[in-house]
Formats: C-alpha cells, sequence, structure tokens
C-alpha cells in the first residue's frame, strides 16, 4: 500500500502518521512518500515497519520501492503510463513543480526550489493517456497553476505539431477539447486568470476555481507575504461572477496567524460574508520547521485559534447553506464516485461536498447522471435520478 503524505503543518503531519499507522494496520505492507518523506527518522520513530520512505514527486523512487517487495514482469505499454494513485475515472494532472513565492508561513520552496514548468506538448500528451485510459475528470495541479509559463517566459512549444505558447489560458483551451471535465486547482488570483473565465462561461473547462485567498486582512497578508489585497480580489470575483454566473470558487484561510488581531479577525469575517465563496476550508495556524514565520512576534493562543476557527466556520457554514438552498428543484449533471454517491462541477473530489441520490439506480462509479435536487443541508445535495 502506498500512503501519500503532507508535512508542511504540524495538524496535517499527525494526520499522515496516522494514516501510516491505519495503513500497516490493514495491509502491513507500506511504502510512504509526499512531502513527510523527507522527514525519514520521524517516521521511522513512530512507524519502524514501513517498507520504504520517498520524498515528494518521487515517482520513481515509488516505483523502485514498490517492485523491490512486489516484484513483476515488464509490461512495455504500462510502464510507460503516469502512475495512478486515483479511481479510474479522475486523475490529477500536475504541469508544474515549484513555486517562486515566499509566503513566510510555507516551506515549498526550500523542499521543492523554483517553478519549473513542463512542456506544453508533455503535459498534453499525459492528458490525452489518461482521457484514453477512460479518465471523466483532469484536476489540474500544481503550487501555482497560474503560474504556468512564467519560468521559460511563455515559451512556444508544440501540440499535435501545432505553436502553442506554455501559458495557462492555452492550455486550458487545448484541455477543454478534450471532452471531459477539466478542474483548476491552486490558482493565484493574478489579473490573466480573468482569460480564462470566458473558457468557463462557454463550457470548455469546469466553472471552478481554487483559489488559496488565506486571509483578507492587509496586514495579516503583508506579514504572510501573499501577492494579493483583499480589496482586488473582491472586484476580481465580482468580475469573474459577471463573465460566468455558475463559477463555484474554493479557497482555504488561516486562522491564528501571529500577530493577528480581532480587528484583523473580523476583516477576514467581512470578507467571507461578500465573498459569498461556495466552499471554504480553514486551519489553525501552526508553526513549520524552517518557516519564516515561526520568528513572527505576538503569537496566538491555542484557545483563541480555536475559538476563531470556530466562528469562522460557522459564518460559512450559513453562506454554504444558502447557496447550496438555491439549487433545490434544479437538475445538475453529476460524476458518480460510487453507487448513489457523486459530484457536480462545483465539487472537487475529498475536498468539497457530495450529492446523494438512490443507490438502487444501478448507475455505476465513473459515469454521468443527471440528479434533480429536492434537499440541502450546509455542505451537500440530496435528489433524485431525473
Amino acid at each position: 500500500m502506498i500512503v501519500n503524505t503532507c508535512g508542511f503543518i504540524d495538524a496535517a503531519v499527525a494526520e499522515s502518521l496516522d494514516a501510516i499507522g491505519e495503513a500497516l494496520a490493514e495491509n502491513g505492507k507500506v511504502v510512504v512518500t509526499g512531502c513527510l518523506g523527507v522527514k525519514n527518522e520521524l517516521i521511522r520513530k513512530n512507524h519502524p515497519a514501513v517498507l520504504a520512505v520517498t520524498g515528494p514527486h518521487d515517482t520513481p523512487a515509488v516505483m523502485n520501492a514498490v517492485h523491490a517487495h512486489l516484484p513483476r514482469p515488464h509490461d512495455p505499454y504500462t510502464d510507460l503510463a503516469p502512475v495512478r494513485l486515483t479511481p479510474p475515472h479522475y486523475a490529477y494532472l500536475k504541469i508544474s513543480e515549484g513555486c517562486n513565492h515566499r509566503c513566510s508561513f510555507c516551506i515549498i520552496p526550500s523542499m521543492r526550489g523554483d517553478l519549473v514548468s513542463r512542456p506544453i506538448g508533455e503535459v498534453m500528451q499525459e492528458a490525452e493517456r489518461l482521457v484514453s485510459s477512460g479518465v471523466k475528470e483532469l484536476l489540474v495541479i500544481s503550487q501555482d497553476t497560474s503560474a504556468y509559463g512564467v519560468d521559460v517566459k511563455y515559451r512556444t512549444g508544440f501540440v499535435h505539431g501545432k505553436p502553442t505558447k506554455t501559458r495557462m489560458k492555452e492550455l486550458c483551451d487545448e484541455l477543454g477539447d478534450l471532452g471531459v471535465w477539466i478542474r483548476l486547482h491552486y490558482v493565484y488570483p493574478y489579473p490573466h486568470v480573468d482569460d480564462v473565465i470566458p473558457l468557463m462561461a462557454e463550457g470548455k473547462i469546469l466553472p471552478y476555481l481554487d483559489v488559496p485567498f488565506q486571509h483578507a486582512s492587509p496586514r495579516i497578508l503583508r506579514l504572510m507575504k501573499r501577492p494579493a489585497s483583499a480589496e482586488k480580489v473582491l472586484e476580481r470575483i465580482r468580475g469573474w461572477r459577471s463573465i460566468c454566473p455558475d463559477i463555484a470558487i474554493r479557497s482555504t484561510f488561516i486562522v491564528g496567524f501571529p500577530g493577528e488581531t480581532d480587528s484583523d479577525f473580523s476583516q477576514l469575517l467581512d470578507f467571507l460574508e461578500e465573498a459569498r465563496l461556495d466552499r471554504v476550508g480553514c486551519f489553525e495556524y501552526s508553526p513549520v520547521e524552517g518557516a519564516a514565520a515561526n520568528a513572527l512576534p505576538d503569537p496566538v493562543s491555542d484557545e483563541i485559534k480555536a475559538f476563531r476557527k470556530e466562528k469562522f466556520m460557522k459564518v460559512q457554514e450559513k453562506i454554504s447553506a444558502r447557496k447550496l438552498k438555491s439549487r433545490i428543484g434544479k437538475t445538475i449533471r453529476v460524476l458518480v464516485d460510487e453507487p448513489g454517491v457523486g459530484r457536480s462541477s462545483a465539487d472537487a473530489p475529498e475536498i468539497d461536498g457530495l450529492v446523494y441520490f438512490e443507490k438502487s439506480s444501478g448507475i455505476e462509479a465513473g459515469h454521468f447522471a443527471g440528479v434533480r435536487i429536492e434537499r440541502a443541508d450546509q455542505h451537500d445535495l440530496f435528489g433524485r435520478i431525473a
């Protein structure tokens, strides 16, 4: 069994270690990969029985470890296919590695280096292979998706012999021609993101953006060294919705960042009320070894962090409930993940909501279905096959 881990925040480290323990109990043979893999001694100390520990973005090491304990014959076709750790009907498509930002709470650049974009022809070849294998949804990921091509100055590449710039807009154009769901993750709100929204309105890619805003107080954003301001973000969101009214926006936020005052937190809540985001995650700040934010003064107590997170999520739950209630009576297209459970265009796997319908419908995973919505709560939708 392969366990993919996260090592950026304490909560994620603890969760990853628990996942490794559960995998060992269930399977007995476990290979650990991902960001926590750089902390080999910590993993070995807690779980000495793991077969191997590899670092982030190291597919060859993972496969070497797997084959060392589970040899298999050479297959000239499958050996060329990318490693898949997802169900057959959706897959992640990584377009770049590393990040040029130096956010004070993050250690990604020290672990993975500056942005390195994959050639657009190579990305499209992988996307086409995945679609040919039966994938119905491609989730585009990186540490900074909207910066795709910046490092190579948007160099012209080739897709099926056609000159194509290594740039987010052109990549989305090409992916949109594949006839599957295209979902964009980790998109910074740069001005050129506006160019992608018409593709959503046209139905070429999903009307969905995962944008890591992290906060709304100008002072805290400066301390975080984030490349955006709340005022410009709200203006940009209004512009996106004017072009594509159905766009779903998800984001993550950090509460309890060093120096965060009641006033800063109030500004964050005000932003939440005005932005009316569709899907939101919230984390309590925790120090990460090697992060610049560790040296900032005025740490926030654990009690205040917990209080602010709870208050934040209560505000968002009301917003989410109102938004989901507006979908009652409508028929929406759903990608089925398992009998009776699927996701709409507004729902990425594992992090967003679900759409529940009758299991007896007989619609299997990987197929699309029309579901008429009859009920909603703060997170999920409930309906019947239309």
